[in-house]
């Protein structure tokens, strides 16, 4: 069955396989919608347990932590209405292993970190993209380490899209 740990194992896994074979060539984590929390995990197990640093972490669409995009995600607008949406959905969440706790990850991170975000996401709202940039700026020694880049409504790039941009080879470097 699908985990947090078993994702952030396999994460890990490929990291290794890459490594191996890539020489001296940079490696990053890119973790889009749900996979900035995989992405987040893993550069954190391998800076905490191996005590090295993946070069570059890039978020695309993020979230802070997976109860708070629960709660805040466009679908589920109708529903967090009804009495027991907390208990039946955010709740569920926990039961099952599913944290995926961007926000907690990033303020132990040291190596570089791009949040990517639509102005136009119709799935995760930017402010959450932004309130993770906020927790990861405070708790980053350099600051010039973290950034943040909006891509307005007017390009409707929405949630999927952002990699289509095609500036982003110019911004991500």
């Amino acid at each position: 069955h699908p985990s947090e740990s078993g994702f952030t194992t396999d994460v890990l896994a490929l990291y290794d396989w890459a490594k191996a074979r890539s020489g001296n060539s940079s490696i990053l984590f890119w973790g889009h919608s749900l996979g900035t929390g995989i992405a987040t995990n893993a550069a954190r197990k391998l800076q905490e347990e191996r005590g090295v640093q993946v070069d570059a972490v890039v978020l695309e669409s993020p979230y802070t932590n997976i109860r708070e995009a629960g709660a805040n995600i466009h679908i589920t607008k109708i529903y967090r209405q009804f009495p027991g949406f907390e208990y039946l959905i955010l709740d569920s969440l926990a039961r099952a292993g599913m944290f995926f706790r961007s926000d907690e990850n990033v303020k132990v991170l040291g190596c570089p970190l791009l949040i990517l975000h639509a102005e136009d996401d119709g799935v995760l709202p930017p402010k959450l993209g932004r309130k993770l940039y906020e927790t990861a700026r405070k708790a980053y020694k350099d600051k010039s380490k973290v950034k943040f880049i909006t891509f307005p409504e007017k390009l409707g790039l929405g949630h999927d899209y952002i990699s289509f941009n095609p500036e982003l080879p110019a911004l991500v470097k």
